[in-house]
């Protein structure tokens, strides 16, 4: 009996199915579904995390900005899901309720981890993690008020199932002129913020897409630290563009400089193709002589070459 793998292939860099704003292929669209569907059971508040808001400082100043986060903790074996989670899963987000004139930014992800939904390669987080928020006070906020700050958590939490959650989360702060760090929790933000993803000048990124097939090139420049021949990588998608399911082979030339073999997603939700390769390259040994950070932001132009050969793309027919 014939398993047949279909998938949309780019004969053309700006020829995609498009469905209401969203760059999709459908087979591979409704394989993830029914994916989805078989794993998840029904929602509940909380199964396999705890989760709390926690606070950076003591109190909250009026005009200042500040910093909240969304700790959650993980049960042995169960996981959640990065900012962009991959071929399968759903992102950890806030939806906030304030109170008047308070104004919270985006909700921040630190570096990434490899995760497994059942067999499926995708990216999230294993261990307890601490999702960073910054909101701004108001001028006119009285010192001495107590201000509570209220929001909703929805999540998608996996572990030999997949179970979507929400919560109701709360933090009541008094409003101050001054703040001071709160000693319980403020180590804990520095200790994330430390493995933030960032870019380097040591380093440059050139990548090219041909089909399914894209090839990212990492050089390094003056003051990166040179690869070994040993040593691998890990490139996380930051918008779904590449599947994160694939193997990733890697090349190391002579010259030093790396060659990532990615394959692209068969399914993208965006509202169009990317113009650039966005992602983060992980390393274990860091990425500059003279500071260590795991995590390298990427986002080179990519340089599209037309298929040539459409059935060169295609999977063999396996029976």
């Amino acid at each position: 009996m014939r398993r047949i793998r279909k998938r949309m292939f780019m004969t053309d860099p700006g020829k995609v199915c498009s469905v209401q704003g969203s760059v999709l292929n459908l087979p591979g669209l409704w394989t993830i579904i029914i994916l989805l569907l078989a794993s998840l059971d029904t929602a509940t508040a909380q199964t396999g995390l705890t989760l709390q808001l926690v606070p950076e400082t003591s109190a909250i100043v009026p005009g200042q900005p500040f910093r909240v986060g969304l700790f959650i903790q993980h049960d042995p074996g169960w996981h959640t899901y990065w900012r962009q989670p991959g071929i399968v899963g759903v992102p950890t987000s806030i939806a906030w309720d304030l109170p008047a004139g308070f104004k919270a930014g985006e909700l921040e992800f630190p570096e990434p981890e490899s995760v497994l939904m059942f067999r499926i390669k995708a990216q999230g987080y294993e261990r307890d993690v601490l999702l960073q928020t910054v909101i701004t006070a108001p001028t006119d906020v009285p010192p001495g008020k107590i201000i509570s700050l209220k929001g909703k958590a929805t999540w998608m939490c996996c572990g030999n199932t997949c179970h979507p959650g929400h919560q109701e989360i709360s933090l009541t702060m008094p409003v101050a002129t001054e703040a001071q760090p709160d000693t319980q929790w403020q180590p804990l933000f520095e200790k994330e913020r430390s493995v933030y993803a960032r870019p380097s000048t040591a380093w440059t990124a050139s990548a090219e897409e041909e089909g399914l097939k894209v090839t990212l090139i990492l050089t390094p420049g003056p003051g990166a630290r040179p690869f070994t021949p040993d040593e691998k990588v890990i490139f996380f998608t930051d918008d779904g563009w590449i599947n994160s399911d694939e193997p990733q082979p890697q090349k190391l030339s002579s010259e030093g400089s790396l060659t990532l073999s990615l394959t692209r997603a068969d399914v993208f939700l965006g509202k169009v193709v990317p113009e650039k390769l966005n992602g983060i390259v992980q390393r274990d040994g860091g990425w500059n002589e003279k500071e260590h950070w795991r995590s390298l932001i990427v986002t080179p132009k990519l340089k599209r070459h037309l298929v040539k050969n459409l059935d060169s793309q295609q999977p063999d027919e396996k029976r």
